[in-house]
């Protein structure tokens, strides 16, 4: 084994480089991941099940049956962490809720198939908000994940799990999903990089459904080549999924290497304004300074309607999530209450003491706006919203490559500071919320830090299937900074 290098800090090109080389196996570096985790879990509470024993399997079956180097894919043989709303047909997909707290899928979902596909081992599930409704991971029924650079801050949410994991160094990469910002929020709160793809680029069979016309599944990882490798392995049609996009999947990963020279983009006027803290803004801005000295021209732009995205997104998901989670009844799987006198008596106690408070709020919420009279006062003015707001990014986009704004308003906050008030956890998500109504791609990654040491997101958006624009953008910015590589201070079970 490398006594001289820490396994657990690598990314994923740097392990598959070492790996070619036989400077390390595949066991040796996931047994050095497990190790870090029985070190921080205690703290971080990253993950909801660890499959130690699995990993440490597939690893050695990964070194025992490897390609040769020059054919060996980058993923061969690399510890990563799913979310627990990804099926996986030897571990338990919970969802972090009571209601699905013993239930094993009889299947895996499509991305969990393409990664074992390209050799890669699964170490675990990540914890996150139940059924990926929340914005801090403290909706879980489990635990509450705590952020690794200040565990007394939150990770972001709803793939708080999967972000705090890659940021403690307890997985390579992981993936996670992202319905109104579940994924790019908690990387910027935990100083990683994620990509949420265009709606239908990655399969969602075998994604837990919250609302369907929203949901799509990411990665996060340390730097934004890592994410443009765990993107190509996942993406692609897949018959299983109606919405999946016929569409070929380009080298992501190769195409890193353009650059940003010539390239134009916009900067999102309403995400500077208002409500945005100060050191979110100034970090913004000199992002924008480092892209325009790497030979980008940036511009101001304007979204008019993306003010109406946040009470739009909170209409349309929970009626969506209202639908979804009608399955769950406590009949065919998951939690099923004891002792009800009648079947209608046994589905209220068994969603109730299943379903935490947050899944309930929104079950209601969804329920009311799509009840009859109330249909065309919210839902269906909602979808007109988004339609809006699909416009409005069609007519940014007309002179402009891709878009710059903040990842979220704000750095983390501390744990329990806005659990009683959802509004204002609701608008955590202010600026991530409108790229989903539209479907499109959207790259976070570190630009900063507050005065306290806490990171802070970069949002870089682009046309639909546009992925490699702001992965390229992405990559130069990382060449050009060194905020993707700091790393959070030692945890208490390092001291």
């Amino acid at each position: 084994m490398n006594e001289n290098k820490d396994l657990t800090n690598l990314t994923l090109v740097a392990f598959a480089e070492g790996y070619r080389r036989g400077e390390w196996s595949s066991e040796e570096v996931t047994a050095a991941v497990l190790e870090r985790i029985g070190k921080v879990e205690p703290t971080v509470n990253a993950y909801v099940t660890v499959d130690a024993e699995g990993a440490l399997a597939a690893a050695r079956e990964a070194d025992r049956n490897a390609p040769d180097p020059e054919e060996r894919p980058i993923l061969w043989g690399a510890p990563l962490a799913l979310k627990d709303n990804l099926c996986t047909r030897d571990l338990p997909t919970t969802c972090s809720s009571r209601i699905l707290e013993n239930f094993r899928p009889p299947y895996d979902a499509t991305v969990v198939l393409r990664l074992r596909d390209s050799g890669a081992v699964i170490l675990g599930k990540t914890n996150m908000d139940e059924f990926a409704m929340g914005s801090s991971t403290e909706n879980s029924a489990f635990k509450t994940t705590r952020n690794p650079w200040d565990t007394g801050m939150i990770p972001g949410g709803s793939s708080g799990g999967s972000a705090a994991a890659v940021a403690a160094g307890e997985c390579l990469a992981a993936l996670g999903s992202d319905t109104g910002g579940s994924i790019r929020q908690p990387a910027a709160c935990c100083g990683v990089t994620a990509l949420k793809p265009t709606y239908g680029l990655v399969s969602r069979y075998g994604l837990v459904a919250f609302a369907s016309s929203l949901d799509q599944i990411g990665p996060l990882a340390g730097t934004v080549e890592d994410c443009a490798v765990l993107l190509e392995a996942v993406a692609g049609n897949d018959h299983r999924d109606s919405t999946s996009a016929p569409v070929e999947v380009p080298g992501y990963h190769a195409l890193l290497a353009g650059g940003v020279e010539g390239m134009k983009f916009g900067i999102l006027r309403e995400h500077l304004g208002e409500g945005v803290d100060p050191a979110v803004r100034e970090s913004v801005e000199r992002a924008v300074k480092t892209l325009t000295s790497l030979g980008a021209e940036g511009r101001e732009i304007s979204l008019p309607h993306s003010k109406y995205a946040v009470a739009a997104y909170y209409i349309l998901a929970t009626a969506e999530a209202s639908s979804n989670l009608a399955r769950y009844d406590g009949v065919r799987y998951g939690y099923r209450a004891d002792g009800a006198g009648d079947l209608s008596e046994h589905y209220l106690r068994t969603r109730r003491e299943g379903f935490g408070a947050e899944v309930k709020r929104r079950i209601m919420l969804g329920t009311y706006v799509l009840s009859s009279g109330y249909y065309d006062a919210y839902y269906r003015k909602a979808q007109q919203v988004r339609t809006l707001i699909g416009r409005d990014f069609t007519e940014a986009f007309d002179g402009v490559e891709f878009l710059v704004g903040p990842t979220a308003p704000t750095a983390a906050f501390p744990i329990g500071e806005k659990a009683d008030d959802p509004l204002q956890m609701y608008l955590s998500d202010v600026f991530t919320i409108s790229v989903n109504l539209a479907g499109l791609p959207a790259l976070a990654l570190p630009c900063g830090f507050t005065p306290k040491g806490l990171p802070l997101g970069l949002q870089l958006i682009a046309a639909p299937f546009r992925e490699e624009t702001i992965l390229r953008a992405g990559h130069a910015f990382q060449g050009a900074t060194d905020y993707h590589l700091r790393r959070p201070p030692r945890l208490p079970a390092e001291s």
